[in-house]
């Protein structure tokens, strides 16, 4: 069948989660026999990736007209294909974007919406943005032929609040480790002998209290924060403002440097406040990491018992309880992490879901 991708950066994968997924999602798709196209909004060398259709459009460069803008283009972009071209069936990513998604419904096609977690919980959005995603949950329980959360506590903030049955289906991640080190040799690392944060340098995922908390840590190990984030120079620099050598922030590291910076630390430490499955935690416990998480309904879901969880007040002790705990210990959380992760969040089961649904949806569009 003929599915497309909407409402993400792009692939490949330079940003954040929704991105990892439409790429690994869109790959294995294709790599069934559907022709798949994502809709992007930066520029990869061809047409093509991993098998996947790249089709290229025009954004507003604003922090808050960003997404809606290339997703109104990429609907219209949609609903007006012709022939082989057509989509039978449309992804949405993000909740904000529920309101263009009766567009392609009225025009004969399946439409599914995965929301993500509560947007409008991020400190980085205004009252009007925060508006805007309260409005678009509500949107998202009728607009799209399905509603797609990626985490139990998502789906039962949908049923309890407005009263919609979702489809639950979450994130995927690898398992194993890699052996090449070329990304802890750029970065002066040595393996396991440094702790690990990935995400987006915006205030919710807090790498400013990761920051903060390892300097209070009696250790010789090193921290390395990687990440970066459009529209938050000024946090970015107080996330950089440190005189402690041990802190290596070189910005956002992707592929193959970002499998190995995972594959190698002693522990990856993971603060992320607002969101549903996040991507960066499932693919360090893949890994086989030592996973210290901020104790939060969607975090403690995905870790499941398989990692160390810690408050915004007590993070530098349970770092410090990390390095201090006997090895075997150590090892049995990492062993019990990368099973919790071959058993649950398989990008096979993953796609499995999608292309049931998505198959589905289409026909009965």
């Amino acid at each position: 069948m003929n599915f497309a991708i909407l409402g993400t950066r792009g692939i490949p994968a330079r940003y954040g989660g929704f991105e990892t997924f439409a790429e690994e999602l869109s790959a294995r798709l294709a790599a069934r026999g559907h022709r798949v196209t994502v809709y992007c909004r930066q520029r990869h060398s061809g047409t093509e990736y991993r098998g996947v259709a790249l089709q290229y459009l025009p954004t507003l460069r604003h922090k808050y007209l960003d997404t809606i803008a290339h997703t109104f283009l990429s609907t219209l972009h949609v609903v007006f294909a012709r022939g082989s071209a057509r989509p039978q069936a449309v992804l949405y990513c993000n909740a904000a974007n529920a309101i263009f998604t009766w567009i392609p419904r009225a025009a004969a096609m399946g439409v599914a919406l995965n929301v993500d977690g509560l947007e409008r919980n991020r400190k980085k959005w205004n009252a009007a943005a925060k508006a805007w995603y309260r409005a678009s949950e509500w949107l998202a329980t009728w607009m799209p032929n399905a509603l797609v959360t990626d985490a139990a506590h998502i789906a039962r903030y949908y049923r309890d609040r407005y009263d919609r049955e979702s489809v639950m289906i979450p994130y995927g991640a690898e398992t194993g480790k890699v052996e090449t080190t070329a990304a802890l040799d750029r970065l002066g690392l040595e393996p396991e002998r440094y702790f690990l944060y990935v995400s987006r340098m915006e205030p919710e995922n807090n790498p400013l209290l990761v920051r903060r908390a390892f300097e209070k840590v009696r250790t010789t190990m090193k921290l390395a924060l990687i990440g970066d984030a459009p529209y938050a120079a000024e946090y970015i620099r107080q996330v950089r403002d440190t005189r402690d050598s041990r802190i290596v922030i070189p910005g956002a590291i992707y592929g193959q440097g970002y499998r190995e910076l995972g594959s190698h630390c002693f522990a990856y430490i993971h603060a992320t406040e607002v969101g549903g499955t996040h991507p960066a935690l499932i693919e360090a416990m893949g890994r086989g990491a030592l996973v210290l998480y901020l104790d939060n309904p969607e975090n403690r879901e995905v870790a499941g018992g398989a990692g160390i969880p810690f408050g915004p007040a007590d993070l530098a002790e349970q770092i410090q309880r990390a390095i201090e705990m006997p090895e075997a210990e150590r090892n049995r959380l990492r062993a019990r992490a990368a099973d919790r992760v071959r058993e649950r969040y398989s990008w096979d089961a993953v796609t499995d879901a999608y292309e049931k649904l998505l198959m589905g949806l289409a026909r009965h569009a």
